[in-house]
């Protein structure tokens, strides 16, 4: 019944593009293929606790946590802009970029996968002035941050950010309902399974937004089985328990206050249900409740001058029922940790192309989750980096 679901699904939408095309069919104009990206490098230091060996500490966080000078990433964006179609191939290199597209290396097994560097690859096509398709690999449309340096205040990332979806591989249609309100709505493989659908179960996305000169507004939704085990019970999968269907809801918000302030708000609620354990050949219901995680942070920034700004992000997040291993410290009897985080950052303009980012971060955790100098449990790591991003 499924399948005869998604062919059914499947003609519709080849129906009503061949229709679309038919009466919008434009003769395309040339255009060129353009080259942009950056590269980024950084130094990083604990203030409180140690920077070498086994007792080396940082966030549970993506990017930016590695000690001493390292590396962050190359990027190189290839893109095409017709009138009415386009691509945009999007390459990584380095560190940053590894962490990035943790769920490519599929293809050629271990992390031979000759997709590992790709970031996005996708095609567009514009209907007509008001829907256009995207299908291919692209970035999260959840959240306020992105994978890039140049498109982030602070170097190092959020929590909610590292644990949210990286990357979609599916279609996506957006549609401009007016001159400000505008709405998304996918399909798309489990999240962060870029190269193809390992598990053979889908997950749906919308987005509500809302522009303005001044900012944006942003009402994200992401619903689907992450593991494919509730439709394949011999099929491939890690270990015998299902995550069942997660579900997340995600508010995104920011605007300019002033020509020198902005403000931001990024909030995100994650949970996936019990899901099911499998017993031999047979699938049982699990017992307990569903687990995730949920979090707020605030983004605020002030531009003093041509050259500088600074700013300021606060995070608060949440995880529940043991929702997440390893990235908070949980209270063994619940489950349930928490983490506030402070993060302070410049950005210097030394050149029209090249920023220094110095950056000052505290994470504090409900539970010991850190080693002190004196290599003793702790709540708290207080650290430093300054980063160099060039962009062209």
């Amino acid at each position: 019944m499924k399948a005869l679901r998604f062919l059914i699904f499947s003609f519709l939408f080849m129906q009503m593009t061949v229709s679309f095309s038919q009466e919008a069919e434009v003769e395309e104009k040339p255009a060129a293929v353009t080259f942009a990206g950056s590269v980024d490098t950084y130094f990083r230091t604990n203030l409180n606790a140690p920077n070498k060996g086994e007792g080396f500490q940082a966030p549970a966080t993506s990017f930016g946590n590695l000690p001493g000078f390292s590396l962050g990433m190359a990027n190189i964006i290839a893109t095409y802009e017709g009138e009415k179609v386009g691509f945009v191939a999007d390459l990584v290199f380095g560190p940053r970029g590894e962490d990035a597209v943790f769920g490519s290396p599929l293809y050629g097994g271990g992390f031979a996968g000759s997709s590992q560097v790709v970031n996005q690859l996708y095609v567009y096509w514009a209907l007509n002035d008001v829907v256009i398709i995207t299908a291919g690999n692209f970035n999260t449309y959840l959240g306020y941050e992105v994978i890039s340096p140049t498109g982030n205040f602070n170097y190092s990332t959020s929590y909610m950010f590292s644990y949210g979806p990286f990357s979609h591989t599916g279609v996506k249609a957006d549609f401009a309902l007016s001159e400000n309100w505008g709405l998304m709505a996918s399909v798309m493989n489990p999240t962060d399974m870029t190269e193809f659908n390992l598990f053979g179960s889908y997950t749906y996305g919308a987005q509500l937004s809302h522009s303005t000169d001044n900012g944006g507004t942003y009402l994200n939704f992401l619903y689907g089985d992450q593991d494919g085990k509730l439709t394949m019970e011999n099929g491939p999968g890690f270990g015998n328990f299902s995550l069942g269907r997660t579900f997340q809801v995600d508010l995104t918000t920011g605007y300019n206050v002033t020509d020198a302030v902005f403000l931001g708000f990024n909030g995100t609620y994650n949970t996936s249900s019990a899901g099911q354990i499998r017993n031999g050949t047979s699938i049982v219901d699990a017992t307990g409740d569903g687990a995730g995680f949920y979090g707020a942070a605030g983004y605020l920034q002030a531009t003093t001058s041509d050259v500088f700004a600074i700013g300021a992000r606060a995070e608060y997040f949440n995880v529940f029922n043991g929702g997440l291993e390893g990235v908070v410290g949980i209270d063994n009897t619940t489950g349930d940790g928490s983490v506030f985080a402070v993060t302070l950052s410049g950005n210097a303009k030394i050149a029209k192309n090249l920023t220094l980012i110095p950056e000052v971060r505290l994470d504090s955790m409900s539970e010991n989750f850190f080693t002190n100098n004196d290599m003793d449990p702790s709540q708290s790591l207080a650290s430093f980096l300054v980063a160099a991003v060039f962009s062209f």
